[in-house]
């Protein structure tokens, strides 16, 4: 029997990196290491975000990581990504997920087009009509090219699918706009490194790159700054934090978990490339800073 969730007990969501063998096909036997490791440390999962690829991949392989992980049956809950730019294919791909047993989705603003509000609203409305589960929409003009106005979430905020948003703009200012345009909806910071300025504004929890290398001291970093304890940590933190995007994510992350041996390849898919990342002393400087936390 599906398990339940009450996705506010789990502050902290893992975006999944997506495991590639030396042939640059899905390392399944990895990938089902990295879910034991989010579940042992009760994280919720996100699969095929940005972090995880999830654009790189074919929809047959999309389908496939799905599949499996549901077949894992970890118990902690699931969210699944949903992007691109073609609202017919992504309400394709959203009636597949209707099919799995996964517990909310993450809604991204369409890639490339730049939309304007009335666009944007007719996307979001579209996609929360046709799910089953709740839905986080996802701020991230860095990578859409287009940013959700704060009045757009107040618009949308009564809908009954929606229970969350990721905010990614990197702006405390704007974070504080969302949350006056719709405080009912929880916030997500997704910015490692703001984790906990965002939490002093008022953030729900954070949906991490970090926790990828470090699941278990993640959650403790959350949970100390939701609670507001351990100030001296947040400079260590966001230093270490920060060695992760040196280069395009989630090349750099890919390139430790490989150092780390959680991966055995730290491959990418093109136009990504770990040869990206020539110099790991920083990386490798971070992970020996964060694994030392008690």
């Amino acid at each position: 029997m599906k398990l339940q969730f009450n996705l506010s007990d789990y502050p902290l969501w893992t975006a999944l990196v997506t495991p590639f063998d030396a042939e640059n096909q899905i390392d399944f036997s990895a990938l089902t290491t990295l879910v034991r490791d989010q579940e042992q440390a009760q994280n919720g999962i996100l699969l095929l975000g940005s972090t995880g690829e999830g654009l790189a991949l074919t929809q047959p392989e999309q389908q496939k990581i799905v599949e499996f992980v549901c077949q894992l049956a970890p118990c902690v809950p699931l969210m699944v990504a949903v992007g691109g730019s073609n609202l017919e294919q992504q309400i394709q791909w959203m009636q597949f997920c209707n099919t799995q047993p996964i517990d909310a989705l993450l809604l991204g603003s369409p890639i490339y087009a730049k939309p304007g509000k009335v666009g944007l609203a007719h996307w979001f409305n579209s996609l929360l009509n046709e799910s089953n589960v709740p839905c986080m929409l996802y701020n991230v003009p860095g990578r859409s090219a287009v940013a959700i106005a704060p009045e757009l979430l107040g618009e949308l905020a009564n809908h009954p699918n929606l229970w969350a948003l990721k905010e990614a703009s990197g702006n405390i200012a704007t974070f504080e706009a969302f949350r006056q345009a719709a405080p009912n909806v929880a916030i997500y910071s997704g910015d490692d490194s703001l984790m906990p300025y965002f939490a002093q504004a008022g953030a729900t929890g954070l949906v991490s790159v970090a926790a990828n290398a470090w699941p278990q001291q993640t959650a403790e970093f959350v949970r100390r700054s939701l609670s507001g304890t351990s100030p001296n940590l947040f400079t260590t933190w966001s230093k270490a934090a920060n060695s992760l995007f040196a280069v395009a994510n989630p090349i750099p992350v890919k390139v430790l978990m490989h150092l780390q041996g959680k991966l055995t390849s730290p491959n990418l898919r093109p136009p990504l490339t770990h040869l990206e990342l020539t110099h790991t002393d920083a990386l490798t400087r971070a992970n020996e800073t964060i694994l030392s936390w008690n």
